[in-house]
């Protein structure tokens, strides 16, 4: 059940009494970005959802650049998360726990789109932070240890690299298209499923089960 504006304050003005202001700080641009997007919110107004002063954030973050990123960070934290347990969900090695990283993947997209457009759309600076450098690395390296597993080869092989690279393209590219609203009548028909299980055996060698 999503709590209402009054009771997110409360739980956040608590929280910063406990020196938590920089993670509800973070919650509250999260759910303003989601509402009116990256361009579409003020600090103060996220400062107030969070139950401190306009001042108080910048305790924590130079300026509204920096709350953008951390922002992000906290994102490519939690995305990762959810491919490494959906990868988890099926035997190590199988194409299906390749399908299942894509899954999530493009089930965060759906659920944060306004996030996932921050994180992968609008990056400008995001390549001058060395943090967020390594949180996508350490992402992508998820979809190329299940590659690895799958095509029984080393994660620094070429071939795994390349395939690791399409893999994360198709899944991608589906994202966007999909919270964009650009998908054709007919790909609508496929389901996310289907459409990266299809990918991932074509990617990797493996035969294509109609």
């Amino acid at each position: 059940m999503t709590e209402s504006p009054a009771a997110l304050t409360v739980r956040a003005r608590t929280a910063y009494h406990h020196g938590d202001l920089r993670a509800q700080m973070i919650a509250a641009v999260r759910d303003l970005v989601e509402t009116h997007g990256p361009e579409g919110f003020s600090v103060a107004e996220a400062a107030r959802r969070a139950g401190v002063s306009s001042a108080a954030p910048y305790k924590h973050f130079k300026d509204r650049a920096e709350i953008l990123r951390g922002v992000v960070g906290e994102a490519m934290d939690r995305l990762r998360t959810a491919m490494e347990t959906g990868a988890a969900t099926y035997p190590a090695g199988s194409v299906e726990a390749v399908a299942a990283v894509g899954l999530a993947y493009i089930s965060f997209a759906r659920t944060e789109p306004g996030v996932f457009r921050l994180s992968f759309g609008l990056t400008e600076g995001h390549e001058n932070d060395p943090d967020l450098q390594a949180k996508g690395e350490r992402t992508f390296d998820v979809v190329v240890r299940c590659a690895a597993a799958c095509l029984g080869l080393p994660p620094e092989d070429r071939h795994v690299q390349t395939c690791a690279y399409m893999l994360w393209c198709f899944a991608h590219g589906h994202s966007f298209l999909t919270i964009d609203n650009k998908r054709s009548t007919a790909d609508s028909r496929i389901d996310d499923w289907t459409y990266l299980l299809t990918a991932a055996r074509a990617i990797l060698g493996q035969p294509v089960r109609g």
